[in-house]
């Protein structure tokens, strides 16, 4: 399935999708100067889509910017306005959505400071990110030679544009090798995320996940801490190595695209025991209280802004 849909929010206009088009001397493309953020709508029992923890995302977006040093023209109150008036120009009930923030044409070189910024918000139709088995059987990770930038030398709690070349590096690495995706070590040698997926291991019925140093702290896994917390399932951010892996009972990757996949093996060692298959009963669980909770089918979990 493709990213196409109708319209797209570009400055305050929409304009066909084959129209929102920008120079090749943008500040962005040559620099990585930008932020984005990743949403998601679900169909509601009522039919109309719900933006799953909209504000929080458009936060973080505006957060994004603002470790940048970069003033977004637009408010919370304006982009909230956007997204739904995207979902509802392209006439989706689900969807994906995607603000991004990038620099104009005008000056070149790292010192350019004035070129006009640029915001735009696309929706497009999107399945399983890591793909429909994987999200039902697992997916297979490999840990990468190439580790998490480090804490001072980007700012890793902003999702910015040019920190994904290093994602992108690892993820191709991964997947000329054989495997779905893979796990990123900080600078240290413990564990960071994925590519794009926060991670959690599981054993003898206690849930840890990295701490939010290095990594982006995403909405996904605020979400996972609050669902483990209603369960009573005791659940802490620590440093551990990827030997953790090798020794869970089960493991899984979370993230607005990913949602909760389900890990099976990382650097072929299967994770589980005698003889247990990916996804365990934990991971079992909170998938399901996940899709219920973005489709309004969970009442104590309800984080979604539903169109009028």
């Amino acid at each position: 399935m493709g990213i196409e849909s109708q319209y797209i929010w570009f400055d305050g206009k929409f304009v066909p999708f084959d129209d929102a088009n920008v120079h090749v001397l943008s500040h962005t493309l040559h620099y990585g100067l930008g932020a984005f953020e990743g949403i998601r709508a679900y169909e509601q029992p009522d039919g109309r889509p719900g933006i799953w923890r909209l504000e929080e995302h458009l936060e973080r977006f505006l957060d994004s910017l603002k470790m940048m040093r970069i003033e977004c023209p637009w408010s919370m109150d304006d982009l909230v306005d956007a997204c739904k008036q995207t979902l509802q120009k392209n006439g989706f009930t689900s969807a994906y959505l995607r603000p991004l923030a990038f620099m104009g044409k005008g000056s070149m070189g790292l010192g350019a400071r004035n070129n006009p910024l640029h915001v735009v918000i696309a929706a497009w139709e999107w399945g399983a990110y890591l793909g429909e088995d994987g999200l039902k059987n697992g997916v297979r990770l490999r840990t990468s030679t190439f580790i998490r930038n480090h804490p001072n030398s980007l700012m890793q709690r902003a999702k910015v544009v040019g920190h994904y070349v290093n994602s992108i590096m690892a993820r191709w690495e991964a997947n000329d090798d054989g495997f779905d995706e893979a796990l990123m070590l900080d600078q240290n040698g413990f564990v960071a995320e994925g590519t794009g997926e926060n991670v959690f291991v599981a054993r003898n019925g206690k849930v840890m996940t990295p701490p939010a140093i290095n990594i982006l702290p995403g909405i996904t896994r605020a979400t996972m801490l609050e669902l483990l917390e209603m369960e009573g399932i005791p659940s802490s951010t620590r440093l551990f190595a990827r030997d953790a892996f090798y020794v869970a009972d089960e493991a899984w990757m979370v993230g607005t695209a990913a949602e909760v996949t389900p890990i099976r093996s990382v650097d072929r060692v299967m994770i589980g025991h005698n003889g247990q298959t990916a996804p365990g009963p934990i991971t079992q669980r909170l998938q399901q209280l996940y899709a219920d909770s973005v489709r309004g089918k969970y009442e104590p979990m309800q984080r979604y802004i539903t169109l009028a």
